[in-house]
């Protein structure tokens, strides 16, 4: 029997075969969407991974250089150096569409080009250990821009995958199965009420034949 209550005709069992076409088609484009996803999603994942150590990296270095600069350093001074940035760095987001997913995207520019704006500070009263802390925050800040990208990406892309993942088991194991079972259970149905009239219209033509030669009887005996 089928799950659900349908009307056992052809009309019914037309839209039905029609929904299996169109959910079969369906079901093979999301799992080669899931599939897809997977394979950029363990790209990213691995770029993600690469670049995290080497940001921790960087500013593992750069926390390192601004202990010894600061060890070499009074509090004073180093909080005086570091007071008034004189670089500014503005940043513009936009987004792509990977699999129908938009993965935010990060550029950023400078105030100025010059790379030695980023020391807002003179080297008369500064250690060394300072400049090398400071220009490793630098040099890491594109990978960090990179490494946000790449995790929000991830997020969103598994997101996606689990979503397709669900309308993919959806479409396997309820919605094909079930409309293939009321398929059959309509294509049984009709069958047997196909036999059902087919023994019905021999049954008549039986009763007709036995009428007719009933009625050949008397005419046979009325002319006697």
């Amino acid at each position: 029997m089928a799950s659900t209550q349908v009307n056992p005709t052809r009309m019914e069992l037309t839209r039905l075969k029609k929904k299996l076409v169109t959910a079969t088609r369906g079901h093979k484009l999301l799992k080669d969407k899931r599939d897809e996803l997977m394979r950029q999603f363990l790209d990213l994942a691995r770029e993600n991974m690469a670049l995290r150590l080497k940001v921790e990296e960087g500013i593992r270095s750069a926390n390192k250089n601004f202990v010894i600069a600061k060890a070499g350093m009074s509090e004073q001074a180093l909080n005086a150096a570091l007071i008034a940035p004189k670089q500014e760095v503005y940043l513009e987001t936009g987004k792509k569409n990977v699999m129908s997913v938009d993965i935010p995207v990060f550029e950023y520019k400078t105030r100025t080009a010059d790379e030695n704006d980023i020391y807002s500070y003179g080297f008369a009263f500064t250690s060394g250990d300072l400049d090398g802390a400071v220009k490793s925050l630098a040099d890491i800040l594109p990978d960090m821009l990179k490494l946000s990208e790449t995790e929000k990406a991830c997020q969103l892309m598994a997101a996606e995958i689990e979503k397709t993942r669900r309308r993919v088991n959806a479409l396997e194991h309820v919605i094909i199965p079930e409309t293939k079972k009321n398929i059959k259970y309509i294509t049984m149905k009709l069958d047997e009420n196909e036999r059902s009239t087919q023994i019905r219209l021999m049954k008549v033509k039986d009763m007709m034949l036995e009428e007719a030669h009933h009625y050949k009887e008397k005419q046979s005996m009325a002319v006697e």
